[in-house]
Parts: C-alpha cells; structure tokens; sequence
C-alpha cells in the first residue's frame, strides 16, 4: 500500500512541477505549489505562506485576481514554523495555545488539524511555509507519511519560488534597461519619454483586443520601446531637421529600423528578440511599399504590424518639430484610408472599434507642456 501512495505522490509532484515551469510570475507558481500541497497530503486546503524577512511579514496570495493578504511572521502555526524552522502538526488546535483561532471565527471555517513545513533554499534559507489544513481521512489527522510527502514538496517549492524570483527580476531588470534606453533615444529626437509609455499601452491594448494571448501582448508591451532605438545612430542633421527630408536624407532616416534590430538581434533574452523584431519591422507596409525589406501582408509578424499602427497613431496625434498635432477625426480619415495598403484591415478594424480606449491612453500620459 506505502508503495501505491509513493507511488501516487511522485506522479502528483511531477505533474505539478509541468504546471509550475509554465509561469514566469512569482503569485502564479504560488497558487499552484499550494495547490501541489493541498492535493499530496489530501487536505481540504493549503496555503503557501511567504517570509518577508526585512518586514518580519508573512504574505500570501490565495487566488487569482485577488491582492495578497498579510500577517506578522509570528502568528499561528505558520509563524511558528518560519520561526523555529522546523515541521509543526497540530491535530486539536482549539487545544493549543499557538493557533489563532479568530480566523475561524470570522469565516465561520473549523480547523481541526494543520501541518505546517517550512520552504528553504538550497542556501538553508526559510522562504516560506506550507500549512495545510484538516486531514480528509477517518481521523482527520495529519501522520508522519504527510510530513515526509509535504517536506519533498517543500524542497522542489525552494527551488521553485527561487527560480520564479530570479525569472521576475532578470525580467524587470530588462524592462528597467529597455525603458531607460527608449527614453535616452527619444530624448535625443525630441521626442518625450511618454511618447515610449504610450506606444507601449497601445501596442498591449491592439494585442489583447485582437486576441493575442496575454503573455505575448505583455511581452510586447515590454519590447515595444524600443521600437526607434536604432536612431541613435542617425546624424543630428537629419534627426532633428525641422522641415521635411529630402530622399537623401530619408534614406538616412530609414536605416534606424536595421540600425535598432542589429543592436538587438544577438541578445537570447524574448524581450529583447521581440524588440529586434519590432525595431525592424514596424515601418513594413501591409501592401509591401514599406522599409527596410519590402514585407507585405502577414508576412510581417504580428508584432510588427500592430506597433505601426501604434506609433503612427501617437506621431499624428502628437506636436513634432515639423509639424502640429491632428486632430482624432483627421487621424481616423487617414487610418481608414490606409487599411489594407500601410496597415494591415483586421488589426484597422479593431483599432477603429475600440479607438476611445487608445485615445483615453493617450490622455493618460499627455505630454506635459
């Protein structure tokens, strides 16, 4: 029978260590990992509760959408874990003096058994803590096999939590860098830091409301940026020209989109590819007049064709050196006109339908005078 339930347990773990590898956000892999205990011990519920060490804080996030809820990292059972560092089982709480019994009170909840198994790294550092409660049994009481189950679990959650961690900052880190750069860039043309902030929201907005899934529009939404930082290579005397170019000149102009993408292209990083593949496509044309390789229709990648649209939107909307904003009725008449020959009509068609959420960004990061 052992060998059954050993058996049932690794296959647990490792279906939920499949599930896990597919986040990149910290809250996401804790939801999963308290689901992991909850079903490897047969609880009728866990909670995965961080420790903030420099708040003395445990916090959790308990689902989706929900904020994180917090308490001091001495309290109930889970506070006694984290603090000694060592497993704690409680099968008759209301007898112990530890438990906090005024969640229970509130919630109408009865807890009748808990298990508490702290979270370490690999340094012997206390992450968090596993607590799942009330045993689904006959006895309703948490055994020795549900400490030895809960503490493998907790072992591959401190790598986990780690690796999510170390995936969130390395991510930030980027967005940091891509952000301070676009800024330095458009610094450089004139043009505002804003500029870069709202290209970003309406490349997200156009991904979603097209469809794309979420983590590809907020992937895009992060390359987006970028998108003109191959001008920094382009010579004061046709960046900041107040008139209109001559040929020549545009030329000139023309090779920031190949100038951004072999900046970009070596990095392995998917923010960074993307933004290569944005800073090299998003002056393509649908009908293939575009620059700098002449790709028409879907030949251009997604990303590509929603950012024109994107940054178009923001240029005629905006002051220039060369020229004064248009107003939203002259920039909707073009933008019809345009559908099917610069942009591409479904992405058209559904900047068109949701244009007042694109304009509400747009005042949500005016250009302060």
């Amino acid at each position: 029978m052992t060998g059954h339930t050993e058996h049932n347990m690794l296959e647990t773990i490792l279906q939920y260590i499949g599930k896990v590898e597919g986040v990149r956000k910290i809250d996401a892999a804790l939801i999963l990992l308290a689901e992991m205990g909850r079903d490897l011990v047969n609880a009728d519920r866990c909670t995965l509760w961080m420790f903030d060490k420099q708040k003395e804080e445990l916090w959790t996030k308990v689902a989706h959408g929900i904020d994180r809820i917090s308490m001091p990292a001495t309290t109930g059972i889970a506070g006694v874990a984290v603090q000694s560092g060592d497993t704690v089982i409680v099968n008759d709480p209301y007898r112990d003096t530890r438990f906090n019994q005024e969640i229970d009170r509130q919630t109408g909840y009865t807890t009748r058994s808990i298990l508490a198994v702290p979270i370490k790294n690999s340094r012997g550092e206390v992450l968090g803590v596993f607590q799942t409660i009330n045993k689904k049994s006959a006895a309703g009481k948490f055994e020795e096999s549900d400490i030895k189950f809960l503490k493998l679990a907790s072992t591959y959650a401190g790598e986990a939590i780690d690796a999510a961690k170390l995936n969130e900052e390395i991510e930030e880190t980027q967005r940091d860098i891509i952000f301070a750069l676009a800024e330095a860039g458009e610094t450089r043309s004139k043009e505002t830091g804003n500029h870069v902030k709202r290209v970003s929201e309406y490349c997200k907005l156009l991904a979603l409301r097209s469809c794309l899934p979420k983590r590809e529009a907020e992937l895009l939404k992060l390359a987006a940026p970028m998108h003109d930082i191959g001008k920094i290579a382009i010579p004061d005397a046709v960046l900041l020209k107040p008139g209109r170019l001559d040929p020549a000149e545009f030329d000139i102009m023309k090779t920031h989109a190949e100038n951004g993408y072999a900046i970009l292209k070596n990095s392995a990083r998917p923010i960074l590819k993307a933004a290569a593949t944005v800073a090299r496509e998003h002056h393509e044309r649908y009908d293939g007049k575009g620059y700098p390789r002449g790709l028409k229709g879907e030949d251009i990648h997604i990303f590509g064709r929603i950012c024109a649209i994107a940054d178009v939107f923001d240029a005629l909307g905006s002051d220039r050196v060369y020229k004064k904003a248009w107003p939203l009725e002259k920039i909707v008449e073009e933008f019809k006109a345009q559908s099917g020959a610069q942009f591409d009509p479904k992405l058209m068609e559904t900047f068109l339908t949701h244009i007042d959420e694109f304009v509400a960004i747009r005042e949500q990061f005016r250009d302060e005078m």
